[in-house]
């Protein structure tokens, strides 16, 4: 079965699931796929520095703003096309938060909580796929993402901190009623302690935003091959992607996942 909501949820502050919410959007629409991607990490707002120019309508004022507006039209207005997207086969198209403080306050509510919910929904049946960009579970907003969503992915550092980090986000979406369905080891080398992760993603060349995404148009050799894969363990589905030189997955992602080196 291949799933179109998927939550992104940081173990701890930091994770990179920001970032890497931006590269699995990207590969995926490297495949020709339909992405978006929405923002519940309002107190960071990591996604808003990945789109280029003013952001007149952000998440949080989709969340607050007229109840009376359909959410078509709030989906439509918030949204923002990731540069990339000219060179890609599908679409990526982000839909940050970038607020004051006190908007920022009342987009954290139940009743704008609730209205999460109800715009992941008009994403998913407009575009293949949708990821949310959620912070540690501990507010309303990444509440309603990780039980609002098809899939729920906790995104890890690859080190100790990171395995301590997963047990208590583990405790947590189990405390909200929904269930962890993978792990990404983030910034993985190959001996990495995160023993349980699904995935594993290496660090990436590119430390800047204006390099992001690494992935694609341009793949970065290791990089790409590993987000490909991970991709594929986030929305339980299998991607058509080549790589360079041996073709399909050159590169061996299953080597950074601790299990295959037992």
């Amino acid at each position: 079965m291949t799933y179109s909501t998927a939550a992104l949820v940081g173990a701890t502050g930091g994770a990179g699931a920001t970032r890497l919410a931006v590269e699995l959007g990207a590969t995926l629409a490297r495949d020709g796929r339909e992405v978006a991607i929405l923002d519940a990490a309002f107190a960071t707002e990591g996604l808003a520095r990945h789109v280029s120019g003013r952001i007149d309508t952000d998440v949080t004022a989709l969340l607050t703003e007229d109840e009376s507006l359909e959410a078509d039209r709030l989906l439509s207005e918030g949204l923002r096309e990731h540069p990339a997207t000219a060179d890609l086969a599908g679409r990526l198209a982000l839909c940050p938060a970038h607020a004051p403080f006190e908007r920022l306050a009342r987009a954290k509510t139940p009743d704008a909580a609730r209205r999460f919910e109800t715009l992941l929904g008009e994403a998913a049946a407009a575009f293949d796929h949708v990821l949310v960009d959620a912070p540690p579970v501990a507010a309303n907003q990444a509440v309603a993402a990780v039980t609002a969503a098809e899939r729920v992915t906790v995104v890890a550092p690859a080190s100790e901190r990171g395995v301590d980090a997963l047990q208590r986000a583990r405790g947590r979406v189990a405390d909200v009623g929904a269930d962890v369905d993978a792990v990404v080891a983030n910034r993985a080398e190959p001996e990495h302690p995160v023993r349980s992760a699904d995935a594993a993603v290496p660090e990436s060349d590119a430390r800047t935003v204006e390099g992001v995404p690494a992935s694609a148009p341009d793949p970065e050799t290791a990089f790409a091959p590993a987000v490909a894969r991970a991709a594929e363990v986030v929305f339980d589905d299998e991607l058509g992607l080549e790589f360079e030189d041996n073709g399909l997955f050159d590169f061996d992602a299953n080597e950074l996942v601790p299990d295959a080196l037992d």
